[in-house]
């Protein structure tokens, strides 16, 4: 599965970057009392040093939401995930827990504040492309709603757009039966190639830990 980024996208955002990692045999189900004992951890930390109505000033979520900008998307009506679960855990709400694939992934976003997508890589089409939505860009998000990606970034397959870095789609959403997965980590401008390959490989890692499998290939897309 080739994953490429439009021309338009890299015109506005010239240094946009994703990295890409594709996992096999994955064995996907509730996490272990470790990692969820971590996250928990990590999650009052989180809540110790970070001023909710200061939220805006952490490097990742500043970044994003002037990413957003210049695409033509309202930061303040569609946020970045990563922005969405930090306000949620800073805010006191629990740490939401779905599976072992997702919960690694969300964990992830939050500690460096960076959008993450995990889809499962069996429900999707031919090739992938990280675009901007179109009018007839829609599609059931994990939310429940019908989400419109008209002037939003956005993943597509053959089959139409499936994930983006505001919320992704029930359709490539990863269950207990997912296997084959690819995850997506939406790389801000200002991260350094040292500190995005510093991220995919401790991603990698950690994933494999908690879910087995193998990570069949990664790499960086983009500056």
């Amino acid at each position: 599965m080739k994953v490429q980024l439009d021309t338009d996208v890299t015109d506005r955002l010239p240094r946009l970057s994703l990295g890409i990692l594709h996992y096999s045999g994955a064995s996907v189900g509730d996490s272990p009392k470790m990692l969820k004992g971590r996250i928990n951890y990590f999650v009052e930390s989180l809540r110790l040093e970070h001023d909710p109505s200061r939220l805006t000033e952490i490097e990742g979520i500043r970044e994003w939401r002037a990413a957003f900008k210049q695409i033509g998307t309202d930061p303040s009506r569609y946020r970045p995930s990563s922005e969405a679960l930090l306000r949620r855990l800073l805010q006191g709400n629990p740490f939401f827990w779905i599976n072992s694939a997702v919960d690694v992934n969300n964990f992830f976003s939050v500690l460096h504040a960076l959008p993450f997508g995990i889809y499962d890589q069996d429900q999707l089409t031919g090739d992938v492309v990280l675009r901007i939505g179109q009018k007839d860009d829609c599609y059931e998000g994990l939310n429940g709603r019908e989400v419109n990606m008209e002037d939003k970034l956005l993943l597509a397959d053959d089959d139409g757009a499936f994930g983006s870095p505001i919320v992704d789609s029930r359709r490539s959403c990863v269950t207990d039966k997912s296997r084959n997965l690819m995850q997506v980590i939406f790389f801000h401008e200002q991260v350094s190639p040292q500190k995005k390959d510093e991220i995919v490989g401790s991603v990698g890692r950690m994933f494999t830990d908690i879910n087995g499998g193998e990570v069949s290939s990664s790499y960086i897309l983009g500056s």
